[in-house]
């Protein structure tokens, strides 16, 4: 049996409770916002939606699911800060329909007519590039007016993308199923007709390249709504159909039923041992993790709050102490975890993080990267040690490791910290912030410290004098703007990650992504690239 981590948080600390006020605070802001995002357009536009004898996005997706099955929910906050309501008028997320792990992708018709802008694109991409990768049969729940107009030099041309993930998707095996509940327009259309399953609501679904104004002004034909793209012509005439559904319910009950006859089988293992309860009280993580991103924490502690019995085979503990590595299960999944325990990378670091990723890829191990980093780290005498090419041999095992990574951000991500602890430019097939995590380039005070210094300098090389006062508002400013795009929020409103968690949910959702990702084969890479010695 493994090793049981022994907790050493005293909850009636200063620094626990101090943690604990503030989490809380987070928390709170998040379930504010998500509010939000369940409410859709607002309430007028639900009862006017209501009215026309049809259920809400979310009410379509509560009766798809299995019942008292999970839902979780991605990139809830996309468009976030912006012009755009927040959630980006489009729900997506990994459900079980028919016993099947499914990515579930449904247009919000109380937003705009559950038309697409910039973020709502992005948001759909990443739905259809995490079911690819991952394996899962995508259920599409349609009702969207098409592009939002205003905004399709931002959409026009990355939108193809959708057709050719719904395509690629086929060609992989990966079934699609499009349940259409009201208007698919011009491109929208292309989502029925590119799914490998389609069905259409009576006297509901409106499937046309062209709608009457524009078939009118197009062709002078003065064309009827349900001739042109109703669910009853495409089921008797042009063939589109496959499923005719006299309501919103019937066609939910088709969809479950194509889902439950695909003869899906995932192609990963299942869970290679006994699901065990953490021994440690995972509400705890809301006085674990520090209220200041800039003051690390053990992160064993939240290990054991989130591991199988919270089991943890550390992996080298004396050295390289600045990462904690090793072996742990989650919800039964063997899984590999690095996590940063004091911010900073050095070369020991760099070394056991990769031989560890070389040892996982050996035995087909998925990969936990809990990110606590502030970077690799600088100076002279680590410049002259190798930090340039012990920071290379990390980024490369992370680079080039093939066993499924999934990275959440546990308090900061910065530098390039971020590469090595596998951000979201080195393709982790999830990748969640806790509420009070930063992500930069460096912290804001560093950041505005450093531009100082080079003003500073540039006007000793110019021979004029320095402004202090107009520097000292310029740090401020900086400071101020840093910390905001810092900011969880605004970096998930941007689909830098898959969503914003409350810490407590850590691991459920690490079980929810760890079965999701073992629809597809897990293998590690027997091979890597050359590493600069």
């Amino acid at each position: 049996m493994m090793p049981v981590l022994e907790s050493r948080v005293d909850t009636s600390s200063t620094t626990y409770l101090d943690n604990h006020q503030g989490q809380s605070a987070a928390v709170a802001a998040l379930d504010e916002q998500l509010a939000l995002v369940a409410a859709g357009g607002g309430a007028r536009y639900a009862e006017r939606h209501r009215a026309r004898g049809k259920l809400l996005a979310r009410e379509r997706i509560e009766l798809l699911v299995d019942r008292d099955s999970p839902f979780l929910e991605l990139s809830a906050l996309a468009a976030w800060g912006t012009e755009f309501q927040v959630g980006a008028a489009i729900v997506t997320g990994i459900g079980v329909i028919s016993g099947v792990e499914c990515m579930v992708i449904a247009h919000d018709p109380t937003v705009r007519g559950g038309t697409m802008n910039p973020y709502t694109l992005r948001k759909n991409l990443r739905a259809l590039e995490i079911a690819r990768i991952n394996r899962l049969p995508v259920v599409y729940l349609v009702e969207s007016g098409g592009a939002d107009l205003p905004t399709q030099a931002d959409l026009f041309v990355n939108a193809g993308r959708i057709f050719h993930e719904l395509t690629e998707l086929s060609g992989l095996g990966i079934p699609s199923v499009a349940l259409v509940f009201g208007n698919a327009t011009a491109g929208g259309a292309y989502v029925p007709g590119m799914c490998d399953h389609a069905v259409l609501v009576d006297k509901a679904a409106k499937v046309f390249l062209g709608g009457p104004p524009l078939v009118k002004m197009a062709t002078g034909e003065d064309a009827d709504g349900e001739a042109l793209g109703g669910a009853e012509m495409h089921a008797r005439v042009s063939g589109l159909a496959d499923h005719f559904a006299v309501d919103e319910h019937d066609a939910i009950r088709i969809g479950r039923d194509i889902v439950a006859h695909l003869n899906w089988r995932k192609h990963g293992p299942g869970p290679a041992r006994d699901v065990e309860e953490p021994r440690y009280d995972p509400a705890e993580l809301l006085g674990i993790a520090s209220a200041d991103s800039r003051v690390p924490f053990d992160p064993r502690e939240v290990i054991a709050r989130i591991a199988d019995g919270s089991r943890f085979s550390e992996y080298k503990p004396l050295w390289g102490t600045s990462i904690a590595t090793g072996w742990a299960s989650i919800h039964g999944f063997p899984v590999g975890i690095l996590a940063n325990t004091r911010g900073v990378l050095f070369s020991e670091e760099s070394k056991k993080a990769t031989e560890f990723i070389l040892l996982a890829n050996q035995t087909d191990t998925p990969l936990i990267f809990l990110q606590n980093v502030t970077g690799f780290m600088v100076g002279t005498d680590y410049e002259q040690g190798g930090i340039i090419k012990d920071g290379a041999k990390m980024i490369n095992a992370v680079t080039n490791s093939t066993v499924p990574h999934i990275t959440i951000n546990m308090g900061g991500s910065f530098g390039a910290g971020n590469y090595g602890m596998s951000g979201r430019a080195f393709d982790p097939r999830f990748m969640f912030s806790w509420v009070n995590a930063k992500l930069a380039v460096m912290g804001a005070q560093q950041l505005a410290g450093v531009l100082s210094i080079v003003g500073r300098a540039a006007a000793d090389a110019a021979g004029r004098e320095f402004d202090t006062e107009a520097d000292a508002r310029r740090t401020a400013e900086i400071e101020r703007q840093i910390t905001d795009e810092s900011h969880s929020f605004y970096v998930s409103a941007r689909l830098y990650d898959d969503g914003v968690i409350d810490p407590r949910d850590t691991r459920a959702v690490l079980g929810m992504t760890l079965s999701a990702v073992h629809s597809a084969p897990v293998n590690g890479r027997r091979g890597f690239g050359v590493f600069r010695m």
